[in-house]
């Protein structure tokens, strides 16, 4: 930030290292391997909608832009009890012998980019990678957009009551800590518990 900058309290956003995101399938095999946590295939990005036209028009581009690719995932937008939306990308499930988690991280960069250059980066929270293990039980690699970094969301128990796994939570992080930028801020590690394919 320049003096000028400074005086007049102005600051510099730091730009988003979307490109974190193409680490996310190394990321995958050492947690399939290391730990037993296997991707769904699917993920989403989380934003909280502007209104008017403009951004519905921007929201209704990036699906067809999606929809019309040679592997056209299923797309679907939902809110939450939040007041974000999150707009879904449901491949095929994968294959833990041949899966490639290639396509669905060009999709979700391509929803990042698509917000962020038609001036609604502001609006991105951050993308949701979701893993199974031979348990049925669920962890979110989660991508924060402001941040660059990543961080594991591990939600565990019963109807009506919501708690995370610290445990397991804290071993991924250190899992992946040669694969991707991890948060190391935890009170930036978010529950996400509307988070698709991520549930208790």
């Amino acid at each position: 930030m320049g003096l000028l900058d400074s005086l007049l309290g102005r600051s510099k956003t730091r730009p988003a290292r979307l490109d974190a995101l193409f680490g996310v399938p190394s990321a995958a095999l050492t947690l399939q391997t290391s730990a037993g946590w296997v991707p769904t295939g699917d993920g989403a990005v989380c934003y909280r909608a502007a209104a008017g036209p403009a951004f519905a028009q921007t929201q209704s581009d990036v699906v067809a832009l999606l929809r019309s690719t040679g592997q056209a995932p299923a797309v679907r937008v939902s809110d939450d009890g939040f007041g974000f939306t999150w707009l879904e990308v449901d491949h095929e499930p994968y294959d833990p012998t041949t899966g490639d988690l290639g396509s669905l991280c060009t999709d979700l960069h391509a929803v990042n980019t698509s917000l962020e250059e038609a001036g609604f980066g502001p609006a991105l929270l951050c993308s949701v990678v979701p893993f199974q293990n031979a348990a049925g039980a669920t962890l979110g690699l989660v991508y924060l957009y402001k941040q660059g970094t990543f961080y594991p969301f591990a939600p565990v128990g019963g109807a009506g009551e919501r708690r995370r796994d610290n445990l397991t939570e804290l071993a991924v992080r250190d899992l992946l800590a040669q694969d991707l930028p991890v948060e190391q801020d935890t009170s930036r590690w978010l529950a996400l518990w509307d988070a698709p394919g991520v549930t208790v």
